[in-house]
């Protein structure tokens, strides 16, 4: 399915987050990524991979071997505009975001954006 594809309303949780992050990556960088795919990693995790994003600058700095600095510029993009990442989540689970973990292979222009939610069960929490 293409992730532009903005009828979220017959989408699947997992799509509707996809779609929901190619437009917040494409808002923030100018242009959104040509594949995402979204998973869920157990009960309590959402990974999403985000492939083809970099802009015609970033891929500038790749070919300079900036790396380290490409990968400090999306990272700080990335926490501050954090909500704006947890919120397409917690819209499409029901659950809140507890935590938000950001990374970037700037080499195979390949991101992945992980979700930690609250447990589905309070007695979950506990254990």
């Amino acid at each position: 399915m293409n992730a532009t594809r903005t009828d979220q309303h017959t989408d699947s949780p997992l799509q509707a987050i996809s779609n929901s992050m190619a437009q917040v990556y494409k808002h923030q960088f100018g242009r959104g990524p040509t594949k995402v795919k979204t998973y869920f990693a157990g009960p309590d995790a959402i990974v999403c991979i985000l492939e083809d994003t970099q802009t015609p600058s970033e891929k500038a700095l790749v070919r300079m071997g900036e790396h380290q600095r490409l990968r400090d510029v999306r990272l700080f993009f990335q926490y501050a505009t954090e909500d704006e990442l947890r919120r397409p989540i917690e819209e499409a689970t029901g659950r809140r975001v507890r935590a938000f973990i950001s990374g970037i292979d700037v080499v195979a222009d390949a991101s992945a954006e992980m979700f930690l939610l609250e447990a589905a069960d309070p007695r979950d929490a506990a254990a």
